[in-house]
């Protein structure tokens, strides 16, 4: 029994780790990237994201470069910031999807619904669903 609870314990944890944000991000403040998933860092980049103000807005745009010869199914997630770093409430943005085709860049755009917000952190992954 024991055996039994574990290998379900496993499986669930298993299932969980699928809907993480396990991928690539950029903060716009600083310009790190942080790798959580070493396999899609492989066939994805990330090069230098751009912040603009528009209408008193910030406007980010990340350019996505792919590595790999083939189409990748992803999806990105963007969260938004204060001047002091605080994730600014009403912010959240779905996870949205894209196709990324072989040796292509494609730039990710979105604009902030509050003009407090001062800098952008995004998140890609690769497609948890079918399409």
């Amino acid at each position: 029994m024991k055996y039994v609870i574990a290998i379900c314990l496993a499986l669930m944890m298993t299932a969980c780790a699928r809907t993480t944000t396990s991928g690539i991000s950029i903060d716009s403040s600083n310009q790190s990237v942080v790798i959580a998933n070493p396999q899609l860092a492989s066939k994805v980049g990330i090069e230098k994201a751009d912040v603009t103000r528009q209408n008193g807005l910030l406007q980010a745009g990340v350019p996505v470069v792919s590595k790999v010869d083939g189409d990748i199914k992803l999806q990105y997630r963007f969260y938004w910031y204060d001047a002091k770093g605080l994730e600014v409430g009403g912010s959240e943005s779905p996870w949205r999807q894209f196709i990324l085709h072989g040796k292509d860049t494609m730039t990710i755009k979105a604009m902030a619904k509050k003009p407090e917000i001062a800098n952008y952190r995004i998140y890609i992954r690769e497609a948890t669903s079918t399409w």
